[in-house]
């Protein structure tokens, strides 16, 4: 039977979110360490994807590393697994590879830790596509941001998506890049790409600024709660 391991990403620099606290005056902490609903965001996220059926999640941490370790120790489920980057100053695309290159299932669930707003059913929509796509070696199935269904262009996309570890092995081997010009190489290698909807437009939403962290923190708050 086919498995699929969630991989997130959690190695990034957090620039763009320590230039917005510094200049508010405030703590200069990771964007991960930032909370909803009580949660840090990467362990918000993580519980999001331990709800799915993926057979372990695999977080990647590289920068503020000894920050978020301690954490994690809130999460007690068997199936998260914790790895850190042999070099910090890596691109995204390295960062992935490490996570797919411990992974024990054929297929993968690429996540970033900074999408909280990815609702643990969309997560469980692309694991499920995968798993009943015709040519599901040839694939990527990713969410949408704009055009739902087959694709002729990666313009604009990103994680999350799902895939068979061996094409994120080509594709990423040798590359110090973020993902999008890789997934633009593999449609020009005519992979196959299928954009599955989103559940809720908050998906779209990625947190890169504190006013990102701000908007989203106020649409998941349990005043305007949604289901996850």
């Amino acid at each position: 039977m086919n498995t699929v391991s969630a991989i997130i990403t959690a190695a990034g620099k957090n620039r763009r979110m320590m230039e917005d606290l510094q200049s508010r005056g405030m703590e200069i902490k990771h964007k991960l360490l930032l909370e909803i609903h009580g949660e840090p965001i990467l362990n918000f996220s993580i519980k999001n994807a331990l709800k799915t059926s993926a057979k372990e999640c695999i977080v990647i941490l590289g920068h503020f590393k000894d920050d978020l370790i301690p954490i994690l120790a809130d999460i007690s489920d068997k199936r998260l697994k914790v790895i850190r980057n042999p070099e910090v100053n890596v691109e995204l695309s390295e960062t992935l590879l490490n996570g797919v290159l411990k992974c024990e299932s054929d297929f993968c669930l690429s996540l970033a830790g900074d999408q909280p707003t990815i609702t643990s059913k969309t997560m469980q929509n692309l694991i499920d596509a995968i798993l009943e796509c015709s040519d599901p070696k040839n694939t990527v199935i990713i969410l949408a941001r704009g055009r739902n269904g087959y694709l002729n262009s990666a313009k604009g996309l990103g994680m999350p998506f799902a895939c068979h570890k061996d094409l994120l092995k080509k594709y990423l081997k040798g590359q110090e890049d973020n993902l999008n010009p890789i997934l633009k190489r593999m449609i020009k290698h005519n992979v196959i790409f299928y954009a599955i909807p989103t559940n809720t437009k908050l998906e779209l939403v990625n947190i890169n600024r504190y006013d990102d962290y701000l908007y989203v923190k106020n649409k998941l708050e349990p005043q305007n709660d949604i289901s996850f």
